[in-house]
């Protein structure tokens, strides 16, 4: 087995100015430069087989290179239950079209539906049980975030290992945006 997901790198540029934000809420686990990413669809533990099948669905998507802006941070869950913060994209539909043909190349792959709703985001830090109020300050701190446009040319299939310093990501596939 293998834990793959497809994700948009973003710029080391970009990236330096989220990892600047990366303060103010103890015990967050956040994310290191090299981890910052935008996923498109995560398929969790995939067999060797299921995997040799998803990389050729993936090269066989289509969809034009996009040109994206980071805007705005929230959280997901809620009150002490919230597990990350995270950066947010401007609405762009061409990238909701290549998470949704990730989900499709996954399902001809054989896997499951992913059944939550896709939120384009860049996690910035892990966090368990923070304080409520802490995490709010941090969101209305960085709530004006907002990054020059750039261009995504390409996607990735990455495996994500589990160290004792959290998930390390490689990349195994790209896959060009034409």
């Amino acid at each position: 087995m293998i834990r793959l997901f497809a994700a948009l790198s973003i710029p080391p540029e970009l990236g330096e100015g989220l990892v600047a934000r990366q303060d103010g809420l103890p015990d967050a686990r956040w994310r290191p430069l090299e981890a910052l990413h935008v996923t498109l669809r995560f398929f969790g533990d995939v067999a060797e087989n299921a995997a040799a099948d998803l990389d050729a669905e993936l090269a066989i998507v289509t969809c034009p290179p996009l040109n994206l802006e980071l805007e705005g941070v929230g959280a997901f869950g809620e009150g002490y239950e919230i597990h990350a913060v995270w950066a947010g994209l401007v609405e762009d539909p061409g990238l909701r079209q290549l998470a949704r043909r990730c989900e499709t190349a996954a399902r001809r792959a054989g896997l499951k539906p992913d059944a939550r709703v896709y939120k384009p985001h860049v996690t910035l830090a892990y966090l368990r049980r923070p304080n409520p109020t802490e995490v709010a300050a941090w969101l209305a701190a960085n709530s004006l975030l907002k990054s020059p446009p750039f261009r995504a040319t390409s996607f990735g299939l990455y495996s994500s290992w589990r160290t004792a310093e959290g998930s390390r990501y490689r990349l195994e596939r790209e896959y060009p945006l034409v």
